[in-house]
């Protein structure tokens, strides 16, 4: 009974995301390596939590839900502009394809980590990659 309801509950929202998925980010600028990331994916339903890791640091999943194929989260991370610290929500949505997870990340907001006031966000942060299921 218990599988049952495990198949259904996969079903109903879509495909398996839960797992570790692996890849390479390309740079925006010229002459900067691909970071490598991986995110842990862990699937209750409809929502999903876990973490996103880094070169250096890793974030935790928030808002993170599943509809049908489509995934979207929020990660807030610490990133540095200039002489600043800044707070950043980045939204990736995305979608399974052919195996693969199929991810669009882009910069929602940011503030100053000191004082909270608004801060710029990059512009063209809109990147598509690939990961793959460890």
């Amino acid at each position: 009974m218990r599988r049952l309801l495990a198949v259904f509950a996969v079903s109903a929202f879509g495909g398996d995301f839960s797992g570790i998925w692996a890849g390479q980010i390309a740079s925006t600028r010229a002459g900067i390596d691909p970071q490598e990331v991986a995110i842990q994916i862990v699937q209750t339903g409809a929502k999903i939590s876990g973490k996103l890791y880094g070169d250096y640091a890793s974030s935790p999943i928030i808002e993170g839900t599943i509809a049908g194929n489509l995934i979207t989260f929020v990660v807030k991370s610490a990133e540095q502009s200039g002489n600043e610290i800044n707070d950043t929500r980045i939204r990736f949505t995305g979608s399974l394809q052919g195996g693969e997870l199929e991810l669009t990340r882009e910069r929602e907001s940011a503030t100053r980590a000191g004082s909270g006031a608004g801060a710029a966000v990059r512009p063209g942060s809109k990147q598509t990659f690939k990961l793959r299921k460890l």
